[in-house]
């Protein structure tokens, strides 16, 4: 019988006891969990056996395959890879002082606690998770390495815990779980901000889980423990992060950030991004290594990188700006922004109603105006969008109906009798608008540009004058620019920017706010023209070889 063969929850639970034993100290959730389960298959737990002393998780990774993507993403269970967990404990082997305890927050099957475990043969272990079936199955790894008789479990929330003094550092290391704001308790979120309160720093109720681990470690830390914590990389450039960049400067002490490529995959199947955070607590530091990582196979010395002083750091709200690239456009070029400004497309509050297609009445064409409302229309697009044919419509009424005309009217009142019966007043946008009827659409953008997505911005010429929704930015000249030149700048940014520029979130989308689009390094347009075109032509002809060698492939 193999490990594969185990289809459910009790039946990992049964494994894990056979292998934990009767004697080992359970919680009470995991008391109630093995209250009646029946002992495993012999053969099966010699076997797992054997692949825990080769140094595997099995019964870690049979866990995780057992619950869906979407009961584990509730509660943060994504465990990490052996080859992360290698290098950021060779990491806290290389600080000066061993640790006297090792704690695992959020430790699932154990994978950190027990590899501390083997380099550090002296420190006590402390675990804890709320899940009793992960501290069940860690149990069962320790006994069978023989590390159970320094193991505390608590099967309870990081958040909750308190820790006795120890003679000697503590050591704080592990995979925090990620888990959105949403799915957290309220009381959780004022723990959160009051806590943070308490040391100084302003708190949003945005932030999700593992920035809450961040926070109780400040709590609990003494000056001389040090730690590393890998997590999703979103906090180092979003506003709810900027409290985890407070503690870093201020009391935890940040001294290394390695932070994953986005296409980099750090969870193999788990679309996210990584950051690997080490610090030592009570320090102040001067400055701050940091460098970008490229892959799993390229992670080695966590303490390397090009080094940046906090004085800058604190300067900068977009972190990954300073650790992936220049702050300053190259030689030669200029800021996007110097040749237009950006702007986000409108938002209509409730689109059911003010995109044309759910009203069944008949409204004057003069207030129906072709939109981008999706992304895809731009990315079917390519390089110009040259039709509004098969575009949606958006109804933007004037802010004064008396203006309309008799005939009109009569069609514009039905409308909006219509609109307010499906609530279209009473959306917090259109409450907030001057009058809640006018949409009050931009100007056509000669350059619209997507946002949002997991490549690169796609930048199309807007050659029919459509307008654009809150799904796309406007690119919109600071001075009249010809055809020609809005041209090429639209084939330069199409092939010359790169996901670096833009913010990151977990789930490894890229997000270009307005502000970071117009900070996008451009040649200046003196010198746009060639450049594009180069750059244009190197890309058909890069197409041209990758097309021929498919062809060449599917020959007989």
């Amino acid at each position: 019988m193999k490990i594969a063969a185990i289809h459910a929850e009790p039946q990992l639970t049964a494994l894990a006891y056979s292998l934990a034993g009767p004697n080992a100290p359970y919680t009470e959730s995991e008391t109630k969990l093995i209250a009646e389960v029946k002992p495993a298959d012999t053969d099966l737990v010699r076997s797992v056996r054997a692949l825990i002393r080769a140094g595997d998780d099995p019964l870690g990774e049979v866990l995780c395959q057992l619950r869906s993507a979407s009961d584990r993403r509730v509660t943060g269970t994504i465990y990490t890879p052996a080859p992360i967990v290698l290098n950021m404990i060779q990491w806290a082997v290389s600080e000066r002082r061993p640790p006297a305890r090792i704690v695992d927050p959020g430790c699932g099957s154990g994978r950190f606690t027990l590899a501390a475990a083997r380099h550090f043969t002296k420190a006590a272990l402390l675990a804890i998770d709320t899940d009793p079936v992960a501290t069940l199955i860690l149990r069962a790894n320790a006994v069978v390495l023989g590390l159970a008789d320094r193991l505390t479990v608590h099967c309870t929330d990081y958040r909750s815990i308190d820790l006795p003094a120890v003679d000697g550092p503590t050591l704080f290391i592990g995979n925090p779980p990620y888990v959105r704001h949403h799915n957290l308790e309220r009381h959780w979120k004022e723990w959160f901000a009051h806590t943070a309160e308490h040391y100084g720093f302003k708190a949003s109720k945005l932030a999700g889980l593992h920035i809450h681990f961040f926070l109780k470690t400040r709590q609990l830390a003494r000056p001389g423990d040090y730690g590393a914590f890998i997590t999703s990389a979103e906090w180092l450039d979003v506003n709810y992060g900027a409290v985890l960049r407070h503690m870093l400067a201020d009391g935890l002490g940040g001294t290394a950030l390695n932070v994953f490529s986005p296409d980099s995959m750090p969870f193999g199947k788990t679309a996210t991004t990584g950051v690997i955070t080490c610090f030592r607590v009570g320090n102040r530091p001067q400055q701050m290594i940091v460098r970008t990582v490229k892959s799993i196979k390229h992670l080695s010395s966590l303490g390397t990188g090009k080094t940046v002083p906090w004085s800058k750091l604190r300067k900068e709200h977009r972190w990954t700006r300073i650790i992936r690239s220049s702050a300053k456009p190259p030689p030669g070029y200029i800021e996007l922004g110097e040749i237009c400004s950006v702007h986000r497309g409108q938002v209509t509050g409730n689109n059911h109603v003010w995109v044309a297609g759910h009203y069944t009445g008949e409204l004057p064409k003069a207030f129906l105006f072709p939109a981008v409302t999706k992304a895809r229309e731009l990315l079917a697009a390519g390089s110009i969008l040259g039709t509004a044919e098969q575009l949606r419509r958006v109804i933007d009424l004037p802010f004064d109906l008396s203006k309309i005309s008799t005939e009109d009217r009569e069609q514009v009142d039905l409308f909006l009798h219509w609109a307010r019966a499906d609530g279209a007043h009473q959306s917090y946008i259109a409450s907030t608008r001057r009058a809640w009827w006018s949409v009050n659409l931009r100007a056509p953008a000669p350059i619209l540009c997507t946002y949002m997505a997991r490549r690169p911005p796609a930048f199309v010429r807007n050659a029919c004058g459509a307008r654009h929704l809150n799904i796309a930015h406007g690119l919109y000249p600071r001075r009249p620019l010809t055809n020609h030149d809005l041209t090429a700048l639209v084939a330069y940014l199409s092939n010359g920017v790169s996901t670096d520029s833009g913010r990151t979130y977990a789930g490894g989308l890229i997000k270009f706010e307005p502000k970071e689009v117009e900070r996008i390094p451009v040649p200046r347009l003196e010198e746009l023209h060639d450049i594009a075109y180069q750059m244009d032509n190197g890309a058909v002809k890069k197409r041209r070889r990758k097309s021929d060698g498919d062809f060449s492939a599917r020959a007989p």
